[in-house]
Formats: structure tokens, C-alpha cells, sequence
């Protein structure tokens, strides 16, 4: 770890959660991808997508992946949100220059989505449940704000995917520190995952709506305690943010 790193105070849970603090890095950046850019994960998400979906991206930023969906041929309505109201400004003023149409941009919050139930074939988040995450405590058990943050996200996201929709979330989360979320009792979604990345992978989970399995139910609530470590995100992927988590070797 740098000496560098160490003078920087790692911003917190409640930070993350705050617009003002998204609109002052938003207003100087014109571009950026968490957990890396479609190309790196085109091979999985891509057979999933078809012309009819309508899709939803929560937490969006400044990321070009509902273009990318655009030019993947999803032509169902592509919905952008996110917290901060100047990255959704720049969002819309970058696709008005571009001419593209197709990609509806809008202020709102991954943990009260303003939207009807069913409204959504596909629902994706890229690193944004990974924020709630932070100051989580033992990951094996994380604190009850993680917990009501994290189930307020899925419930959202659950409401609005339609009956078979599915959902797709791009993520640091291991296996075994996400399925106690993914698998709670009042979802239906079935749960799989990939990973992609060199050197470091990223999870990349499939959940589909209505298709949850008896064998869903008995994931192992305990295990093992894992090392713990500062986990300066910048040294592994070249991501500008700080994570303290744990992990197990990858």
C-alpha cells in the first residue's frame, strides 16, 4: 500500500450514499467504468439481451453501457438512473450531442426505485450494491444498516423486474457473502454466477425471476472466518475508490 493511500481517508457507507458527494466527482469526470467496461463481460451478458427487452441500469453514473446496449440491439427502452443529479445531466447532454435516442436518463434512488411493479425485462447494477457494502462490518455478518440497505435494493429491484425478468449484478461479492441476500425467502429468482478479469475477478450473477429452486434454500449460513484486509482498490484494478472488506484467496 502507498504511503500515498495512506494520508486518504477512505470515504464511508454514508458518504456513498449522499448525492452531493457523487455530484462533485461527477462534475469533473466525463467518463468512467466501474468494474470495467462491456467488453469485458459482453461473452455473458450478451445472450441474455434481445430487440423486445426493457432494461434498467441502476446507478449509472457516467458509464456508456446503455449505449452499448443500444448498439447490441435493445430497442425495448433503456432506463438509466442515478442518485446524483449532475451525472444525469451530463448523461443527458451527452446523448443530445450524440443524437442518441432510446436511453431515458432519470435522478433517483437504487433504494426507492420510482417504478411500477413488473416494468423492467432486465435490471442491471455494476459496483452499485457494492457501495452499500462499505463500513459493513464482519462480512459473515454485517451490520443491520448494510442489511436494511442491501434488502431495500433487492426488494426494489425485485418489485420492478416483471414476472420472468431477470437481473444481472457485476460485483466484488463472493459467492458466499452474497447468496445470504440473493437467496432470502421473499425472492423468487434463481442464482448464478461467472467471473471474468485477469489476475482479479469480478462476479458477474444471473438471477432470474420465477425460477428459484428448493435447492436455493439451503445455502450454509456459517462459515470459516475469512483474513481481513485493506483492500485498496486502486493497486488491484486501477479503480480510484477504497474498499474495506475481506476476501478469501481469489
Amino acid at each position: 500500500m502507498s504511503a500515498a493511500a495512506d494520508d486518504v481517508a477512505p470515504p464511508t457507507a454514508t458518504a456513498y450514499l449522499d448525492p452531493s458527494y457523487w455530484d462533485e466527482r461527477f462534475g469533473k469526470e466525463e467518463h468512467y467504468e466501474w468494474f470495467k467496461d462491456f467488453s469485458h463481460f459482453r461473452h455473458l451478458l450478451a445472450p441474455l439481451l434481445a430487440p423486445s427487452l426493457s432494461v434498467l441500469e441502476v446507478g449509472c453514473g457516467n458509464s456508456r453501457l446503455g449505449e452499448e446496449l443500444l448498439r447490441e440491439g435493445v430497442a425495448g427502452g433503456i432506463t438509466c438512473v442515478d442518485l446524483s443529479p449532475v451525472a444525469v445531466q451530463r448523461m443527458r447532454d451527452r446523448l443530445a450531442a450524440q443524437g442518441t435516442k432510446g436511453v431515458e436518463v432519470v435522478v433517483a434512488d437504487m433504494l426507492d426505485l420510482p417504478f411500477e411493479q413488473g416494468s423492467f425485462d432486465l435490471v442491471i447494477e455494476k459496483g452499485t450494491m457494492d457501495v452499500l457494502f462499505v463500513d459493513s462490518g464482519d462480512p459473515w455478518n454485517p451490520n443491520p444498516t448494510t442489511v436494511n440497505n442491501v434488502m431495500k435494493m433487492l426488494d426494489g429491484i425485485h418489485r420492478v423486474l416483471k414476472p420472468e425478468g431477470i437481473f444481472v449484478s457485476i460485483t466484488f461479492g463472493q459467492p458466499h457473502f452474497r447468496r445470504r441476500f440473493f437467496e432470502a425467502p421473499e425472492f423468487t429468482w434463481s442464482v448464478e454466477y461467472s467471473t471474468f478479469g485477469d489476475g482479479f475477478h469480478y462476479f458477474f450473477y444471473t438471477l432470474k425471476k420465477g425460477k428459484r429452486s428448493l435447492e436455493s434454500n439451503s445455502y450454509q449460513k456459517t462459515s470459516p472466518a475469512a483474513p481481513r484486509i485493506n483492500m485498496f482498490h486502486e493497486e488491484l484494478e486501477s479503480e480510484d475508490f477504497i474498499f474495506l472488506t475481506n476476501v478469501d484467496e481469489l
